[in-house]
Formats: C-alpha cells, structure tokens, sequence
C-alpha cells in the first residue's frame, strides 16, 4: 500500500491514544472504516520497522564476516611482527 512521504509512521503514543468514532444510532461499537483504516496503516508502519531490521541484521552479518575474513588474514602477519 502507498503511502504518501506526508504520512509520517505512527509513534507508540498515536496508537495507545487512538480513539474512534462511534457507529451511527441504530449500530453499537466503533466504525469499522475507522478501525480498519488504522489497522491498516499500523499494519504498514510494522511491515516497514520489520523490513529495517531484517535489513540491519543482514548488514551485521556481513560486517562480521567481512570482519573475520580481515582478521584471518592479516592477524596472524601482526603476531608474527610481534614476536620479532
């Protein structure tokens, strides 16, 4: 779903004090449009935190690795000029 760069993501204080309309008269309980508007952008909003992290653990994978390999590499020629 698109959502325009107005639409900032929701902070934890929007969702906890969110309130709804009530239905018409004849109807108890909330208005589903409302309710189902807001699911859906707190949906996204999840969707997108869930993405940045999924993205940020891959970048930790690959600086550990590449980590390793340096160290794998040029440690043992550090250790070998110490000795000396």
């Amino acid at each position: 779903m698109y959502r325009s760069a107005v639409c900032a993501p929701l902070g934890p204080w929007q969702v906890r004090g969110r309130r709804f309309s009530l239905t018409h008269r004849w109807r108890r309980g909330l208005d589903p449009d409302e309710v189902h508007d807001f699911l859906d952008r707190v949906a996204d909003d999840l969707a997108t935190a869930y993405e940045l992290l999924h993205r940020s653990q891959q970048e930790t994978i690959r600086v550990k690795e590449a980590l390793r390999r340096w160290q794998s590499q040029y440690a043992p020629r550090v250790n070998e000029q110490s000795y000396r």
